[in-house]
């Protein structure tokens, strides 16, 4: 589990210059660990902190030992629950739009989807990874498609595809890496 520290220092990272009006903050980071760890394509930290900051390629100094340390960790936590039979808490904003939070997880965790999509659809059935995609690319904000708006413009329907992501992460991870 991340303390309050390490989340600052991540945040401090994630909106430092020159990426930060393209990164995601930490819930959006956290959507991306977790497809690292859910999905077929182990990513590594430096494709983490691309992915989470947007930024083209990672800087000639290196990224920060505190992410590092902090997508390790994170990721570590995540695998062990879904190795445990236990299903994935998604971060909750301590004040704050807890919907706005999950729809910057939402697209941190599609974004990473999206980067190695291939992989996704190879490794297990298209249909299969499709159908237990459909809760984060409806509440990612990513796509106009009309069904993805109705249900994002109903508080009842939001909640319930808020409420199926846990399942569908376990579900993807199952698909993934349970043996044959």
């Amino acid at each position: 589990m991340l303390s309050n520290s390490d989340i600052e220092a991540l945040e401090d990272i994630l909106f430092a210059e020159p990426w930060g009006d393209d990164a995601l903050d930490f819930f959006g980071f956290h959507g991306v660990v977790c497809a690292s760890v859910v999905g077929p394509a182990e990513l590594s930290a430096e494709e983490i902190f691309r992915l989470a900051t947007g930024a083209d390629q990672v800087p000639d100094t290196g990224i920060p030992e505190v992410f590092r340390r902090c997508s390790a960790q994170l990721a570590n936590d995540m695998a062990h629950a879904l190795d445990m039979g236990q299903a994935l808490e998604l971060p909750e904003p301590e004040d704050g739009d807890p919907m706005n939070a999950l729809e910057n997880w939402c697209a941190g965790f599609v974004d990473t989807f999206l980067e190695h999509e291939e992989q996704w659809l190879e490794a297990a059935s298209e249909e299969e990874t499709a159908d237990l995609m459909v809760p984060m690319l409806t509440l990612s904000g990513l796509f106009d498609d009309e069904d993805f708006q109705k249900v994002r413009n109903s508080d009842k329907l939001s909640r319930q595809m808020a409420d199926a992501i846990p399942d569908s992460l376990t579900d993807l991870y199952l698909l993934f890496h349970a043996p044959d």
